[in-house]
């Protein structure tokens, strides 16, 4: 029987979305097709009619985590800015919380893809890059909204340094907060609080 092109686009999102709960809790590598087949409910013969490669896989997946991650926070701060920084405060305490530590889905793709992107090949790492830009472009056009909301006038140039910043401290935080969360939660805990802090 054949697909239709609903059908079959149906089924690459599944796999898409079954792959991307899959890599961030366990790695590219620690999945493999015929698993990554079986959660989405599909053979693994199936999956070269929808991706050439696992790699071509792992590269849209990564692009989607980050776009669906990137439009929740732009929407967060379009609902929250104020010129109090409340967005930014709610987003830092969002982040770097237990909750997210513990996600059980590997939360932000930013922390569960990071230690991937670098062991990837090149299209991988490019997908990466392009949230991590995504990610500091709308930090730093919040930080901008801001410093006007306050009166001020921010240097885009400025801006896109707090924006790096901001986003290396979160996702360093939080890394270091769920290498050791198992044997000791108690640091966890800390470095999470640090990070909220700073």
């Amino acid at each position: 029987m054949r697909l239709s092109k609903e059908d079959k686009a149906r089924n690459r999102d599944n796999i898409v979305e079954s792959a991307g709960q899959m890599f961030r809790t366990r790695g590219v590598d620690g999945v493999g097709i015929a698993d990554l087949m079986k959660s989405a409910g599909m053979t693994h013969g199936g999956f070269y009619n929808h991706f050439p490669s696992k790699d071509a896989l792992a590269a849209e997946v990564f692009r989607a985590s980050f776009e669906r991650t990137l439009s929740l926070l732009a929407a967060g701060f379009d609902d929250g800015s104020d010129g109090s920084g409340a967005a930014l405060k709610h987003l830092l305490d969002g982040y770097l919380s237990a909750e997210h530590r513990d996600s059980p889905d590997g939360g932000c793709p930013s922390a569960s893809l990071v230690v991937d992107a670098w062991r990837q090949d090149d299209q991988i790492q490019e997908a990466y890059a392009e949230g991590v830009e995504g990610y500091v472009a709308t930090l730093a056009a919040e930080f901008s909204r801001e410093a006007t909301r306050g009166g001020e006038e921010l240097d885009p140039a400025e801006a896109r340094d707090r924006a790096v910043r901001l986003l290396s401290g979160m996702v360093g935080a939080m890394v270091l907060a769920r290498a050791v969360g198992r044997v000791a939660p108690s640091l966890s805990d800390e470095i999470l609080a640090a990070g909220r802090r700073r």
